[in-house]
């Protein structure tokens, strides 16, 4: 018998694993069940949202413009937000985003406001893993402002994310409760 050639006896099992972005979102819902259930966090409106387009501030050809963004959030009674979104980073690269912030009304109104989110991101990998700050182990913390306009369920939001780009999105709110 050939010493390099190696005998496996019985059947062959092939371990089925779940994809890593599953995981996380699965992470990502427990978590929002959680701050959703908690009894001081009274969950106002649920929110889904998906991207329109992206501007990079410098020119890239490996940069996309699409980002295929889907972002889930809530907000509570007390204006603050707790999300998780799933998108294609700058190169392209399956990203996830898990974060918490808060929301202001602008202008005394109810139609514009302005929303500070920060959070982990995951999912910048070579070549790119240096692109985006604190990024040593795959996770780095990250901060997005955003302006937004609703009318009635439907809303959009211009995100500013950091000094790469500027991301325009729609979406809309369901589960509204009054103050």
């Amino acid at each position: 018998m050939n010493p390099q050639i190696k005998h496996i006896s019985g059947p062959s099992r092939r371990a089925t694993a779940i994809p890593k972005p599953l995981n996380l979102f699965a992470c990502a819902m427990l978590l929002m069940l959680a701050c959703g259930n908690a009894s001081a966090m009274e969950i106002a409106e649920w929110r889904f949202q998906t991207s329109l387009y992206t501007y990079h501030w410098s020119s890239d050809p490996e940069h996309v413009s699409n980002s295929k963004l889907l972002d889930i959030e809530f907000e509570t009674t007390k204006k603050w937000i707790v999300g998780f979104a799933y998108f294609d980073n700058s190169f392209g690269q399956p990203s996830q985003y898990l974060y918490a912030g808060y929301s202001w009304p602008l202008f005394k109104t109810d139609w514009a406001y302005f929303k500070l989110t920060g959070g982990v991101l995951h999912g910048y990998k070579d070549p790119y893993e240096d692109k985006i700050p604190l990024n040593g182990l795959g996770v780095a913390p990250a901060i997005v402002p955003a302006f937004g306009l609703r009318y009635k369920r439907v809303f959009g939001e211009m995100q500013i994310l950091g000094t790469a780009a500027l991301t325009w999105t729609v979406g809309f709110n369901f589960g509204h409760k009054s103050n």
